[in-house]
This record gives C-alpha cells, sequence and structure tokens, in this order.
C-alpha cells in the first residue's frame, strides 16, 4: 500500500497531523517508536482543557481517538532510513519493515542531553525540569536554582526568579558579563560559582544541591536547559535544510510546515526552540491541514 501520508512520530505533533487527514478520508500511517519526549514527566500543564494530566495518558486517548477512523494504520516501530521514490517517499523501520507514501511528516521530536551530574538523570521531569511554564507553579515561591548549561542559562535564571527565589549555579564557570550579573542582581538572583558534586533527597525529590566544598544549598527544583538533538537522521537523509536554534539543530520550515524538501512537512520540538505540548499540537495540525492542502491542489512553496 502507498499511504497518502506518512507520519514519522506518535506523540502530541504527530497524533494532531494525522487528525486533519484522517477527516479528510484520507489513507494515514502514524509510525511511532514509542519514546515521547515527555514520558519522564508526571503530568503536563498548560494544554487547553487538560490541565495536569500525565502525557502518556493524553498521548493514548488522543491514539485512542484517532484509531477511530478506519482510514488510519498505526505502526509500533522506529524510522532507520528514508529516500525518495517515483511516488513519494519509502521508510524502512528498526525492524525490517518498508512503508511508502505520497507525502510525508517528520514528528519524531528531540532528545535532551542532561549534564553529567550524580542525582540529576533520576529526577528529571519530577524537580528537574527545563520550563517553568510546565512545570513551575508547582514549586511556587519556595526555593529554585538554575544550572549554568549554556548562554541561555542566564536567561532562564532571570524567568525562573519569577518563581521563586532562584539561586544561579555556575558550577565552576566563569562569571557572566557585567550586564548580565547586573540584571540577575536587579531580579535578586544569588550567584553560586562552586562546583556542584551532587543532588540530594529520597527518591525523585530533591532536598538540595552539595557543592564541593561541602555545603548543602536547600532547593525545591533544578532547572536546567539541556541542549537538544534530533532523535532520527531522516530529515538529513532526505535533504532538508537545518539551522542552529537555542537548544539544538531545527528543521527549516515554513509557516505552513513544509521543509525545504516538496513533500515533506515537518511539526512540533523538531521545528522550533520553545518547546510545549501546546505548541506541538498546534504544529501538528497545521502540518496536517497543509499536507491535505498539497495533495489535492499540488506542491506547496516553501
Amino acid at each position: 500500500m502507498i499511504y497518502d501520508a506518512l507520519i514519522v512520530g506518535g506523540s502530541f505533533a504527530g497524533l494532531s497531523a494525522a487528525m486533519p487527514l484522517a477527516r479528510a478520508a484520507k489513507k494515514v500511517c502514524v509510525l511511532d517508536s514509542g519514546q515521547p519526549r515527555n514520558r519522564f514527566a508526571e503530568a503536563s500543564h498548560g494544554f487547553f482543557a487538560q490541565d495536569g494530566v500525565a502525557p502518556l495518558t493524553l498521548k493514548a486517548a488522543g491514539r485512542e481517538k484517532l484509531a477511530a477512523y478506519p482510514t488510519v494504520d498505526f505502526v509500533n516501530d522506529e524510522a532507520v532510513m528514508a529516500r525518495h521514490t517515483r511516488d513519494g517517499f519509502l521508510i524502512e523501520t528498526l525492524r525490517g519493515e518498508v512503508l511508502q507514501a505520497r507525502k510525508l511528516v517528520l514528528a519524531y521530536g528531540v532528545r535532551d542531553h542532561l549534564p553529567d551530574l550524580p542525582g540529576l538523570a533520576e529526577r528529571w521531569g519530577g524537580t528537574v525540569l527545563h520550563c517553568p511554564y510546565c512545570h513551575g507553579y508547582e514549586f511556587l515561591n519556595q526555593p529554585l536554582g538554575v544550572l549554568r548549561v549554556t548562554p541561555m542559562s542566564v536567561h532562564q535564571a532571570l524567568l525562573i526568579s519569577e518563581w521563586g527565589p532562584t539561586t544561579f549555579f555556575l558550577n565552576g564557570e566563569d562569571l557572566p558579563d557585567a550586564d548580565a550579573l547586573e540584571q540577575l542582581n536587579t531580579r535578586g538572583v544569588r550567584i553560586e560559582p562552586a562546583p556542584i558534586a551532587t543532588l540530594e533527597g529520597e527518591a525523585e525529590t530533591l532536598d538540595g544541591v552539595r557543592l564541593s566544598d561541602g555545603r548543602l544549598v536547600p532547593l525545591a527544583a533544578l532547572y536546567v536547559a539541556t541542549r537538544t538533538e534530533m532523535t532520527s537522521p531522516l530529515g538529513t537523509q532526505l535533504g532538508c535544510v537545518v539551522q542552529d536554534g537555542m537548544h539544538g539543530p531545527l528543521i527549516v520550515v515554513d509557516p505552513l510546515g513544509q521543509t525545504s524538501v516538496p513533500g515533506v512537512f515537518a511539526a512540533g520540538d523538531l521545528i522550533r526552540s520553545m518547546h510545549n505540548a501546546s505548541f506541538a499540537a498546534a504544529d501538528g495540525m497545521m502540518a496536517g491541514v497543509a499536507v491535505h492542502r498539497s495533495l489535492v491542489f499540488g506542491p506547496l512553496g516553501m
């Protein structure tokens, strides 16, 4: 079978992209590896009418709704190779299945590279976080920390101070420049230059950060601006233009989600530096509608 559209990625962006195509009675395949980026979080916040619901619960509900449409298929596997064909595109999966489609939507997302600090990885998504809009209110007015990872960490520290008293941990790195220090001081952000030895607390909770000199800085949560990478090479295999974003590489798309490669669309964390479930769902809907328009009217311009 040659599908009208093959969607690589079955979370917020991918399922949202599939819905308008399903409702147009197009033959759609959703290829899902089952490893969404937000699987570590217990709750998704800020998503319209679903605040506080677990991401995996939302994903399961979205998949159930989509499965009600008879033209939609699901393949639980990972895409490993993509190439152009006379009729569109061919995807090969990890288990060796070959799938073909006239159009592609890339919605496979990104993965986070966490700093190598003892006690950090096991708290990721619970008390070690990246987004205050997603996970800030739960720690309102409690002592918070921001770990210096990238130049954007200064901006993160300035923002996090809106939620509670904030310490900016340089972790042995140099002080920010004078302008940044002045802004941090104005916002009441405390600077801690000492290296971090470990994060402490029972299970996934966080009592504080133990510094290399033995001091314990009490914290309720630590925010980390991670570096990200795409979870699949499909975009580059197909020749999609990629640019550097704030946290890692991004696929370049036009306002409709069309990549530089005709017939290939992208949505979600792959295309924007600001990552949020609502953005992913909106990007997916736009890409799905654009795919349908391209099936009806022909190629869309970049």
